[in-house]
Order: C-alpha cells, then sequence, then structure tokens
C-alpha cells in the first residue's frame, strides 16, 4: 500500500441549481504550503511547478447548518478520485462579516488514471462569501494499493 498527502487550496464559486444540488467547482494550483508557529502564527501559500487541480461537487442541504456532499478531483494528468460524505457537513456563518464557513470529510470512493484503486479521506475547511466565491483547504490522506 502506497500513501500519498496532498494540502490544497482551490478557489472558485458555487451555483444554486433550483431543481437540484448546489453546484461546487474550484481549481487550486500546485503550490507550495508553509505555516509559522509562534508569537505570529500564519500560513503562506506560493505557487509551485506542475499542473492545476479541479474540483466539482453536488451540495445536498440537510436543514440550515447540515448537508452531504458527492464529487471528483482531478489531479492534472495522475487522474481523478470520487468522493462523498462521511456523516455530514456542517455549515454556518463566521465572525467575519458576509462569511460563512464550513468543515466536512469526504471518503475516497476510487479513481481512475494512476490513482485506480484510490482510498482514503480528505478534510476539507471552507468558507465563502454573498457572492457565492469559494475557498476550501482541503487536506487528503490517500492511499493506492
Amino acid at each position: 500500500m502506497k500513501r500519498i498527502q496532498y494540502a490544497l487550496q482551490f478557489k472558485g464559486s458555487a451555483t444554486p441549481d433550483p431543481a437540484g444540488p448546489l453546484k461546487v467547482t474550484a481549481s487550486a494550483p500546485s503550490a507550495s504550503i508553509r505555516t509559522t508557529v509562534g508569537s505570529e502564527l500564519g500560513l503562506v501559500i506560493e505557487p509551485a511547478a506542475g499542473e492545476t487541480a479541479e474540483f466539482a461537487s453536488d451540495v445536498t442541504m440537510m436543514g440550515d447548518t447540515a448537508f452531504t456532499e458527492a464529487g471528483t478531483i482531478r489531479f492534472g494528468s495522475a487522474g481523478s478520485l470520487r468522493f462523498t460524505t462521511m456523516g455530514r457537513g456542517t455549515v454556518g456563518p463566521s465572525p467575519e462579516e458576509g462569511v460563512s464557513g464550513g468543515a466536512v470529510i469526504w471518503k475516497v470512493e476510487g479513481g481512475d488514471g494512476k490513482l485506480a484503486g484510490v482510498t482514503g479521506l480528505i478534510t476539507s475547511n471552507f468558507y465563502f462569501n454573498t457572492a457565492m466565491e469559494v475557498t476550501d483547504n482541503q487536506f487528503g490522506v490517500l492511499y493506492l494499493p
């Protein structure tokens, strides 16, 4: 079993669909991510050589603060994976004016290309504004046979 880990920041948008689930699309360029711990806590994301990851999902609300989600992430030429929500995600207002946020855990259901047979879990911590501009910070731990 081979373990693969990734951390990416996706940016995109969410589009309401009156006939069905909310549609989310976003992309994340290859990046170098650095966190500083100390008297100043902070995160720096810098461009890195590589391809772009593409994200697409359908979000189904379960009341005002809970949701389920299913979608795909394409990691450039490496292939794509499919995911679904474990349990339910949560969403609600943030302390920042005009911004809502939430979190969800996804179970990886399979993949294609070099990701054929992939399993694992992905955590998503996200926020969006009233214009439905989405920022999704993901950390994934994936396993290939």
